[in-house]
């Protein structure tokens, strides 16, 4: 049976994180790398018939203007990982690639997003043209490219907070604010979670902008019979937080205090830097410990940008518990890691999940992705071992009932 054409249509293409999906992809396809950090390529995943990374197709849009290959060049010399002689060797492959990335949408992401743009302000345009526009982006990409399926993945940088109101709670409220150009009601998550959906792609989002998977949206993805989840991929520090701290809770040891301090470069680094963008990632870093122990300790999380750093992030924690007999200790840990490296794999871990979840005909939210997300929406498990047997749970279940698949002609 012929595999379909899946496409991968990444909002903030030209990025760290989304030029190294494309990079791991390609260069798998090529046999230039293994498959080590993809845990859809271990054996509990065989039968699914999930499609093969080698054969997806990629594309995408940013707010800056630029081209693909200049961004994995400045990335490599961040990133030890990323060899310029693999650059070299994929140089065609990827000048393909980035023929497929157009403007993006700066639409209320606050000063330190905006400030980054080199396109011209879309912000005087009307929303319904506006995800018009995304939506025609989306068309081209699968028309050109003869793809049978697209997954949409967010990974731009964090925008402010977005104010929920009742608009954001009901589907038809939030229609109506788009008819009445409620400009204050969306981000640009907002738009492009809308236009994906609307073009019955699946939709990821790995940032912490609470704007893309608001509740109406949610409805809108169960509706349309389109399979969503978020928010903020799970990568480093609350990666090792969500298994440290069912530790202390299985022990019966009380957690004093949490404190974390994080430094990183890149654009990532540097939007964080604003604090109005950092918000967002502090309260969905913030949360996990709360969730998994049913009470809340001093926990603060410090964020700061060290340009000199690139892709590189490193993140101190310093645990202070308490034992038998009132004794106090602490536990300290230091998490040094490459950013892209960390997320690219999970995304596209994600995109063959997703792109399976359409084929299966499941819509709305994909909660057996968990695992992947620091705020998982509509999941309150916050454990990671718990969380990693959610997933293996479905594959389990999909596997028994093989029958109930959509294959794909």
């Amino acid at each position: 049976m012929k595999q379909a054409k899946t496409g991968v249509w990444l909002i903030g293409a030209l990025g760290s994180v989304a030029a190294t999906v494309i990079l791991g992809a390609t260069a798998l396809r090529r046999g230039l790398v293994s498959s080590t950090g993809l845990i859809t390529y271990t054996k509990e995943f065989d039968k699914l018939g999930l499609v093969d990374i080698g054969e997806m197709e990629f594309g995408g849009c940013d707010i800056r203007k630029g081209d693909l290959l200049k961004s994995l060049r400045l990335l490599s010399g961040e990133c030890k990982a990323i060899d310029r002689r693999t650059l070299d060797t994929l140089e065609k492959d990827l000048e393909q690639t980035g023929k497929y990335i157009s403007s993006g949408s700066i639409r209320n992401c606050g000063q330190a997003i905006e400030g980054l743009s080199n396109i011209a302000d879309n912000n005087c345009k009307c929303l319904r043209d506006e995800i018009k526009e995304i939506r025609g982006a989306i068309q081209r990409f699968r028309d050109e490219k003869n793809l049978d399926r697209v997954v949409v993945v967010n990974l731009a940088s964090t925008e402010p907070l977005l104010d929920l109101t009742y608009c954001h709670g009901d589907l038809n409220g939030f229609e109506n604010s788009l008819d009445e150009n409620d400009t204050s009601s969306v981000r640009a998550s907002t738009l492009y979670a809308y236009a994906a959906i609307q073009e019955g792609c699946p939709y990821i989002n790995f940032t912490p902008s609470n704007g893309a998977l608001i509740p109406a949206i949610v409805q809108l993805a169960e509706l349309k019979g389109v399979p969503v989840m978020g928010n903020d991929g799970k990568t480093g520090e609350t990666l090792i937080k969500s298994a440290l701290a069912p530790m202390f809770a299985y022990r019966a040891l009380d957690i004093l205090s949490w404190q974390g301090y994080n430094i990183l470069g890149n654009m990532d680094g540097q939007v964080l830097n604003h604090p109005e963008n950092r918000e967002s990632k502090i309260r969905s870093k913030d949360q996990t410990l709360s969730k998994i122990l049913g009470y809340t300790p001093h926990s603060r999380v410090g964020i700061d940008y060290v340009p000199s750093l690139g892709d590189q992030k490193t993140a101190w924690d310093f645990i202070h518990f308490r034992g038998f007999m009132g004794a106090t200790m602490s536990l300290q840990f230091i998490w040094q890691g490459y950013d892209s490296i960390l997320a690219a794999p999970l995304v596209l871990d994600m995109v063959r999940l997703a792109e399976f979840a359409k084929r299966r005909g499941e819509a709305g939210l994909m909660p057996q992705l968990a695992v992947f997300f620091k705020s998982p929406v509509g999941v309150n498990e916050h454990r990671l071992s718990e969380q990693y047997h959610m997933l293996k749970n479905y594959v389990k279940e999909v596997n028994k009932n093989p029958e109930k698949l959509k294959m794909i002609k």
